[in-house]
């Protein structure tokens, strides 16, 4: 650059620099207000990623069969190991009713002494119950003619037009009463299911069992049973 050359001017800055540097709001100047801005929405976008959860809580999936005892009443205590079981009959408007099979044919535990007696209380649409449905079917085809009786009343069912066609489908060839309204369900303190009670041969309570059993676990109860009219309990069931 020589002398006689003109410096460059300065002056289309400078209305740049004034516009950033004037006062816009007291003593605050535009480029206080954009900085200002701009650690507010900082903030926000921090605070937003502090406060949301890391994942998303997935939805509550039903109980897979067997994993679970299926509640359908008040807990109860449930009938006591060692008392005499009452019969299958309960109370409706007022009335005693007692339980019948599927062809509607009277069952009583009166007629079943002499032999054990496996009290089931179970539902066609109770997982659990589905689930250890080959335990009964097996149990009842070994030890039929050793003198074990299944009685398996059905609590809760719509017909017993629906049961029995369960039953069909199934090869339930063992005794099913229909509960359908529960009265004996409530009479034997009946809370969940499946609900098991394995009887002596007098008729008195030997093992009480909620939830599931296991092919391992009934026979031996059974096999106790038939040995000497008392039987080990079975392992812990889903509640307690």
């Amino acid at each position: 650059m020589t002398q006689d050359q003109p410096r460059p001017s300065t002056a289309p800055d400078r209305p740049a620099r004034d516009r950033w540097g004037r006062q816009v709001i007291g003593p605050f100047t535009l480029r206080h207000l954009v900085v200002l801005l701009g650690t507010l929405v900082g903030v926000g976008v921090l605070l937003s990623v502090l406060t949301t959860p890391l994942s998303t809580p997935g939805a509550t999936q039903p109980p897979m069969p067997g994993s679970s005892f299926v509640i359908v009443g008040d807990v109860t205590d449930g009938l006591a190991v060692g008392q005499r079981a009452p019969e299958l009959e309960g109370l409706r408007d007022g009335e005693i009713v007692g339980l019948t099979d599927l062809d509607g044919e009277q069952v009583r535990l009166a007629d079943l002494r002499g032999g054990p007696v496996w009290v089931n209380f179970w539902a066609s649409w109770c997982p659990p119950c589905q689930e250890e449905l080959p335990v009964l079917r097996a149990m009842d085809e070994v030890y039929r003619d050793q003198g074990l009786t299944i009685v398996a009343v059905s609590v809760q069912e719509t017909s017993v037009e629906d049961v029995r066609a369960y039953a069909e489908t199934y090869g339930l060839d063992y005794t099913i009463g229909f509960d359908g309204r529960s009265e004996v369900f409530k009479a034997w303190l009946g809370f969940g299911l499946p609900t098991h009670y394995f009887l002596d041969a007098d008729g008195l309570i030997q093992v009480r069992h909620y939830g599931p059993l296991s092919m391992a676990q009934a026979a031996t109860i059974i096999e106790g049973l038939l040995a000497s009219g008392t039987a080990a309990s079975p392992a812990p069931s889903p509640t307690g």
